[in-house]
């Protein structure tokens, strides 16, 4: 079984390429060893067990609960480092590994209003369509049609076309809409973040390993297979 993609070194070495940067002073607490685990007793990533939450926070992973790593996304819908990332990247990981049992795959959100005034409000979409179990659908819109809704000043209209292109039922979605009801989610997400010193998107943990920044496939495989081989040694007797 992988570790908690939570329980992560960020003292390890890092990759570091091109990263839209939060300007706004972080609040949280970081512990100095730079260790972040899910809260005692918790459910899922975010710690939070209330039913849509618990909903959301499923829907954002894949890949097999047997993989022997995990690689957590950390992303702005609406920067366009992670939009790069998205289109060069992700499928070969998604193919490569996920399908393939080898990793499982974690989304968490780190919208960068400073930078990206829609971006939250698109977190707010893609954490809707996930308590319906439609967050990867809407996560491949949102990326691919990003230049037609980031500029948007009311951006609602297409967020809607795509979360009912994606599949949700558009009653359940534009409800939890209306009322936020994701929205403690995602500021789980921005808080444990900020507690393994993210201050950039896009970031990832693959296993022990942290990297900023939208590096192409071949990065991450190697990143990958020496995770991959680690688990290995351990696993042996």
């Amino acid at each position: 079984m992988p570790r908690s993609p939570f329980i992560v070194i960020v003292a390890c070495i890092a990759l570091v390429s091109a990263a839209c940067t939060r300007s706004e002073p972080a609040t949280s607490r970081q512990t100095a060893s730079g260790e972040v685990a899910p809260a005692r007793g918790a459910t899922g990533l975010s710690g939070l067990t209330d039913s849509v939450s618990a909903r959301a926070d499923k829907g954002r992973i894949r890949g097999a609960e047997s993989a022997p790593i995990w690689l957590v996304e950390i992303s702005d819908f609406q920067c366009p480092y992670c939009k790069r990332w998205h289109d060069d990247t992700y499928a070969g990981i998604d193919s490569e590994f996920v399908k393939t049992g080898k990793v499982r795959l974690a989304y968490l959100n780190y919208p960068i209003p400073s930078l990206h005034p829609n971006a939250r409000v698109a977190s707010e979409a893609a954490m809707c369509a996930s308590v319906q179990g439609k967050f990867w659908a809407l996560h491949e819109s949102l990326f691919i049609t990003q230049q037609s809704w980031a500029s948007e000043k009311d951006p609602m209209p297409k967020l809607d076309s795509l979360a009912t292109a994606a599949g949700v039922d558009a009653k359940s979605w534009r409800a939890c809409m209306a009322t936020h009801a994701t929205v403690p989610l995602i500021d789980a997400d921005i808080d444990r973040s900020r507690q393994a010193g993210v201050q950039s998107t896009p970031t990832f943990f693959v296993g022990d390993q942290k990297i900023l920044g939208a590096y192409p496939l071949d990065t991450f495989r190697l990143a990958i297979n020496t995770q991959l081989a680690k688990a290995k040694a351990k696993a042996s007797p």
